[in-house]
C-alpha cells in the first residue's frame, strides 16, 4: 500500500530480527515479476517524499541555525566549525539536494559556495575527509548542474590538497594545511599513513584532472596504485598501516579488515576502473585479487542462523567481529559482479553476487535485531547467538552503508525486499534519532528511551538520506551500471566515456 502523507513515525515499533530467513545465505528466493514491480514502484514513490521530509526538515534546521557553518547541533541549535569552518554539510548536501528536486535550496546553497566559500582561512586538515566531502560535494554538483562556480571552488581545494602527494614514496600525506600548504601524518598513528586514506582520492582527483585539464592530478593519485600493486601481498589484502616516509613504503602492521582503515581502498579499485570506462585493467586485477583473498581468509558464517561475515585478521589471527562500515561490502561486490570482465553469468560473478546478498542480509538483521531497529557501530560475532553489540560500540552515528547496499542491490537486482529493509530502516531513524531541528546520533542502539545526541554529520544528508531516497526512487537519473560512479561519500559523477560522449555530441551541434 502507499505510504499516507501524514504518517507518524513518532509511535513506530521495530518488528525484531529473525525475518526474512530466506535471505540468509544470498540465494534469490522469489522471481520478480513485471506486477511487483509495478507495485514496487508505485509503494516507493509515496516512501520517497518521506524521505525526502526528512531531508527538508534537517536541511531546514541547518538553515536556519547553522546556514555556510560546517555543522548544526541538532539539539542544542548551535553551531560547530568542526572542519575548519569550510562549509561542509552545505558542501556535502549540494547533490543531494539537486536528487530530490530541491532546487530552490540548492540554488541559494550554490550562491553562498560562490560569494562566501573561502579556504584562505582554513589550516590542517584531514587530506581523505576534505577530498571525499568536500571535493568531492563540489565535483558532483559541478557534474550535475554544470555551474562553474562548483568546478572553480573544487579547483581552488583539490590544488590546496594535492600537496599532500609531494613525497617520495608517492603515497600522500595524511594532513595538510589548506592556508599554507604544509603537510604530515595525523599524530595518533604513530606516524604511519593509513591506506584507506591515501587510496580513497583517486576518483575526485581524476575528475577534477579531467575537467580542468591538468594531467597531474590524475597521474599522481594513479601513482598511489601502481604502488601498492608493487607491494601488495600474495591474497591482495593490505595492512592497513603504511610507512609512507620510506622509499619503497612498507607495512607498519599487519591488520586486515574491510572496516575502519582499510575499507575505501577496495571500493576504489573498482571503482576507478568502472570511471575510467573499464580500460585500465590493474584496478580491476587489484580489485579481483583482494576478493579472492577475503573469499579465502576472512569470510566466515554465524552460528546458529548461519549470517555471512567478514572478519578482521590481526597477526594471523581472526577476530568475530564486522563494523557497521563494512557493510557498503554487499552493494560493492554486487557491481564487481555485474561489471565483471567474465560476465555475469561467470562463476566468480555468481559467486560475489551472493556473498555481497547474504552480506546484506547480515547488516539488515544489525538493524532489525536492535530494540531500536538500528544497527551499533560494530557487531561480535559469538558461537550460539550469532552476534552481539561490540564491546564500547553500541552507539550509531547516522551512518549510510547498509543503505548504500540495499540502493545498490535493488538497482542491479530489483528485488523488492530491499525497498522493505531500507524502509524499515528510516522508519527506525524517524522514530529514535529525529530532534526538532534535525537529526541526531544514538549514544547506544539497545535503549529506545535515549535522546539523540547532539551531533548530526554531514554524511546523514551527504549519504545516509540519499541512499534512502534512491532506493525509493523509480525514476531517478541516476545509473550505476551505464553512467555514473559514486564516490566513498556517495558523491555520483558522470564516468568519463559519458562526459566524452556529452562533449563530442555538443561539438557537433552547430
Amino acid at each position: 500500500e502507499p505510504v499516507p502523507e501524514d504518517t507518524d513515525f513518532t509511535h513506530w515499533t521495530p518488528k525484531g530480527g529473525s525475518r526474512f530467513k530466506e535471505y540468509t545465505d544470498g540465494s534469490s528466493p522469489y522471481a520478480i515479476t513485471p506486477e511487483m514491480l509495478k507495485k514496487s514502484n508505485t509503494q516507493a514513490r509515496s516512501r520517497r517524499e518521506h524521505v525526502r521530509n526528512a531531508m527538508k526538515h534537517a536541511w531546514s534546521g541547518y538553515d536556519k541555525y547553522a546556514f555556510g557553518m560546517d555543522e548544526v547541533l541538532p539539539q542544542t541549535h548551535g553551531t560547530s566549525n568542526n572542519w575548519g569552518g569550510m562549509g561542509t554539510t552545505l558542501v556535502d548536501s549540494l547533490d543531494t539536494l539537486w536528487l530530490m528536486d530541491m532546487k530552490e535550496e540548492f540554488w541559494k546553497a550554490r550562491d553562498w559556495v560562490r560569494d562566501k566559500l573561502s579556504h584562505d582561512h582554513v589550516g590542517a586538515v584531514s587530506v581523505f575527509e576534505t577530498t571525499i566531502r568536500s571535493l568531492g560535494g563540489l565535483l558532483s554538483a559541478y557534474d550535475w548542474s554544470g555551474d562553474q562556480a562548483f568546478l572553480d571552488k573544487a579547483h581552488d581545494l583539490g590544488k590546496r590538497l594535492f600537496k599532500a602527494f609531494d613525497i617520495p614514496s608517492g603515497l600522500a600525506y595524511s594532513q595538510v594545511s589548506l592556508n599554507d600548504g604544509r603537510t604530515n601524518n595525523i599524530g595518533w598513528t604513530g606516524g604511519n599513513a593509513i591506506i584507506s586514506e591515501f587510496g580513497t582520492l583517486q576518483l575526485e582527483f581524476r575528475y577534477l584532472a579531467k575537467a580542468v585539464n591538468i594531467k597531474e592530478y590524475a597521474t599522481k593519485s594513479e601513482h598511489v596504485f601502481e604502488v601498492l600493486d608493487q607491494i601488495s601481498p600474495k591474497n591482495g589484502l593490505f595492512p592497513y598501516f603504511v610507512r609512507n616516509r620510506s622509499t619503497p613504503p612498507s607495512f607498519a602492521n599487519d591488520k586486515l579488515t574491510f572496516g575502519a582503515m582499510a575499507d575505501s581502498l577496495y571500493e576504489y579499485m573498482l571503482k576507478i576502473w568502472i570511471q575510467g570506462g573499464k580500460t585500465e585493467p590493474l584496478y580491476r586485477k587489484m580489485y579481483d585479487k583482494a576478493i579472492q583473498g577475503m573469499h579465502d581468509e576472512l569470510l566466515m558464517t554465524s552460528n546458529p542462523s548461519g549470517l555471512v561475515y567478514i572478519a578482521d585478521k590481526n597477526n594471523g589471527v581472526l577476530d568475530h567481529k564486522m563494523d557497521h562500515l563494512v557493510c557498503f561490502m554487499g552493494g560493492l561486490l554486487a557491481l564487481g559482479a555485474y561489471t565483471d570482465p567474465l560476465g555475469l553469468q561467470s562463476e566468480r560473478a555468481q559467486r560475489d553476487l551472493k556473498t555481497g546478498k547474504a552480506l546484506t542480509y547480515t547488516c539488515y538483521q544489525m538493524y532489525a535485531r536492535m530494540k531500536t531497529g538500528i544497527s551499533a557501530e560494530f557487531v561480535q560475532f559469538v558461537p550460539g547467538h550469532d552476534f552481539d553489540i561490540g564491546r564500547g560500540a553500541p552507539h550509531y552515528l547516522l551512518r549510510p552503508e547498509a543503505f548504500e547496499s540495499f540502493f545498490i542491490l535493488h538497482f542491479l537486482t530489483k528485488d523488492p525486499v530491499y525497498r522493505e529493509w531500507g524502509w524499515e530502516c528510516f522508519q527506525a531513524i524517524e522514530r529514535f534519532c529525529k530532534t526538532d531541528v534535525a537529526y541526531g546520533a544514538l549514544k547506544t542502539v539497545a535503549d529506545t528511551t535515549h535522546p539523540p545526541d547532539n551531533k548530526m554529520e554531514s554524511f546523514f544528508l551527504a549519504e545516509t538520506l540519499k541512499y534512502l531516497y534512491l532506493l525509493q526512487d523509480p525514476d531517478t537519473e541516476v545509473d550505476i551500471l551505464n553512467k555514473h560512479v559514486f564516490n566513498t561519500e556517495a558523491h555520483p559523477m558522470r564516468i568519463f566515456p559519458v562526459i566524452d560522449a556529452a562533449a563530442a555530441k555538443k561539438q557537433d551541434t552547430p
